[in-house]
């Protein structure tokens, strides 16, 4: 579900929901484990429904264990398919925390990644994650300069 809020329909900033579902988790420490603070990296594929289609994304993550589950983490996400039918490629970079009980993230589009109807997006969302719950609802606010 998308809704306008102002300006010329292609400069319009657009607000759009759906759901994802993470598969193919890799972790790997970076540095000696068992320690805190600890660092490791993880590459991910995700698959987005709803307002942003993408059947596969490509994921790379870098956490920061502060505690037994708990930190923070950056990532870089590359999804290729379409936002609200208008197909392309871009790229999210993600910042967020994790505990126990889940994830809370934020993402922005990385200036200029923007390919095909979706040259020109710039944009920001979040998506909470609770352990257990499957698929995660996502909102993405965006507009297309051109």
């Amino acid at each position: 579900m998308s809704t306008s809020t102002a300006g010329t329909p292609r400069a319009a900033r657009t607000t759009t929901t759906g759901r994802f579902t993470f598969a193919d988790w890799e972790e790997q420490p970076v540095g000696p484990a068992g320690s805190t603070p600890r660092l490791a990296r993880s590459t991910v594929t995700n698959a987005f429904t709803g307002g942003i289609e993408a059947e596969a994304t490509t994921c790379g993550y870098t956490f920061t264990y502060t505690g037994e589950s708990v930190g923070v983490f950056t990532g870089l996400e590359l999804l290729s398919g379409s936002v609200d039918g208008l197909k392309g490629a871009f790229v999210l970079e993600e910042r967020g925390t994790f505990d126990a009980t889940g994830t809370q993230c934020t993402f922005e589009v990385v200036p200029g990644s923007g390919t095909g109807e979706l040259t020109g997006l710039s944009g920001s969302g979040s998506f909470t994650y609770r352990h257990g719950d499957t698929p995660v609802a996502y909102t993405f606010s965006y507009a297309l300069d051109g």
